[in-house]
């Protein structure tokens, strides 16, 4: 609860600035927001929990039709007025339940993971690399790149393909430093119609709040001109899916001294990784298969995490879990002068705060038991041959959504972080979502056997 103080402050600066309502914008099981909205004068209110949603509406908040309602707490710590539209403030929120922080909720569960790692004087930095697509939606609903010559087989920093969608490239860069979020490069990406976002890090909280609201951005100067911001993990079998990149080291509360870093040279393996980092990435590998029903959500996720596929050449998508040097074929990357570890099977639909939940409660297993992921892999794993991949002990990480609910479900260590509840609620609602598509014919069914048989 914020004192009075605060929100009248807060509530006066806003209308300085012309605001005239407020989102309190909570996310359901897949990262999507919700909210009402409140007019300025209410709020008061709203930041006192009068807003009340049947949790029955929503998908994996857990809730029956007769169950009492949950409520929303903006953070007003994190207040963004609009840059598109001045006239609304939007605030990251939190779901209450009778008063008490609704464990359902995904942001919920990250601030209690971190106040964990607090307890270990611990702080976790993420950054997340936004890759999106834009594209037209034709009439028949199909997409399409609308660059006619963005139509290179290898089109990545193409200049001309970025400069040709420069006007969108420029608003949502320019929204970015508006907001403060220190966009540092941004690109063609290796999809025809992909870009990629690259921005400052930040405490994983805010980063995942940013990452919610760069969708909602995105896709607003898209529709400005027509077309669509999508951040489908695979929109095209024969192009680039779309990653959601999470790079992460862990920062000494107070001091703020990035506790992964250390010279290449004080790194037995080379890398510029601490023992502190080696054991993070050793419980991100323990449980890297559960982690990546999280990480990569959705039935189109899988499409991505292939080798090869229907792409003339290499993917760059990890199918192992594995992890290595500055090699992009493993799932568990350390960039070039260490410091941090990327995890690269995280995709652009990916909910963050379930993600970066998981990943830092994995990491600080790994942390307290020690665990040391083994030697890095540095060369192409997605050439090795079988008999090699076994005898190193790399597994593959899950080829479709219902083997990684599977792993999801099985591993211990998500109803330890999450509570029974919540991981049930994921369980169920990604189920659901598998089990329709499964039952579904698509066209190239219907192509390949209504005359073969």
């Amino acid at each position: 609860m914020y004192s009075s103080d605060k929100i009248r402050e807060t509530q006066q600066r806003l209308a300085e600035r012309g605001v005239k309502y407020c989102v309190g914008a909570y996310v359901d099981i897949h990262g999507v927001p919700k909210a009402k909205v409140v007019p300025l004068a209410h709020l008061a209110q709203m930041a006192q929990g009068s807003e009340r949603y049947t949790g029955y509406a929503l998908d994996g908040l857990g809730q029956a039709p007769h169950d009492d309602e949950i409520t929303s707490m903006p953070d007003l710590e994190q207040v963004v007025q609009l840059p598109w539209e001045p006239r609304v403030a939007w605030m990251p929120a939190d779901n209450y339940f009778q008063g008490e922080p609704y464990r359902l909720n995904t942001r919920v569960a990250l601030k209690q993971v971190q106040a964990e790692a607090a307890k270990l004087g611990f702080g976790l930095n993420l950054g997340i690399e936004c890759e999106v697509y834009l594209l037209r939606q034709n009439a028949d609903g199909t997409l399409s790149v609308p660059n006619a010559d963005d139509k290179l087989v290898k089109p990545c920093y193409d200049v001309r393909g970025f400069l040709h969608n420069l006007t969108w490239l420029d608003q949502v860069a320019s929204c970015m430093n508006d907001l403060g979020w220190d966009l540092y490069s941004f690109d063609h990406e290796d999809g025809n119609g992909q870009y990629e976002f690259d921005f400052h890090y930040a405490d994983a909280l805010t980063m995942c709040d940013r990452l919610i609201l760069f969708r909602e951005m995105a896709k607003h100067y898209a529709r400005q001109q027509g077309l669509i911001a999508t951040m489908m993990p695979k929109p095209f079998a024969d192009r680039t899916g779309t990653g959601a990149h999470f790079n992460m080291s862990l920062y000494e509360l107070g001091g703020k001294n990035n506790l992964f870093a250390c010279a290449p040279g004080d790194d037995r393996r080379g890398l510029g990784l601490t023992e502190l980092g080696y054991h993070f990435i050793g419980g991100i590998i323990r449980h890297g298969r559960a982690l990546c029903a999280a990480f990569a959500p959705t039935v189109n996720s899988y499409k991505r995490l292939v080798r090869q596929g229907a792409m003339s050449y290499f993917s760059w998508a990890p199918v192992f879990n594995s992890y290595g040097s500055n090699n992009r074929t493993n799932s568990v990357r350390v960039p070039a002068g260490g410091g941090r570890c990327e995890s690269r099977n995280a995709d652009g639909s990916v909910n963050p705060y379930l993600a970066a939940a998981l990943a830092l409660a994995a990491g600080l297993e790994g942390i307290r038991e020690r665990i040391d992921p083994g030697e890095p892999n540095e060369d192409n794993l997605y050439a090795i041959g079988e008999d090699e991949r076994r005898s190193r002990g790399i597994e593959f990480l899950p080829q479709t959504l219902q083997e990684a609910i599977a792993s999801f479900a099985a591993d211990p260590l998500i109803e330890r972080t999450l509570g029974r509840a919540l991981r049930d609620e994921f369980v169920h609602y990604k189920t659901l979502e598998w089990e329709s598509y499964h039952l579904s014919v698509s066209a190239w069914e219907i192509e390949r056997y209504s005359h073969l048989f």
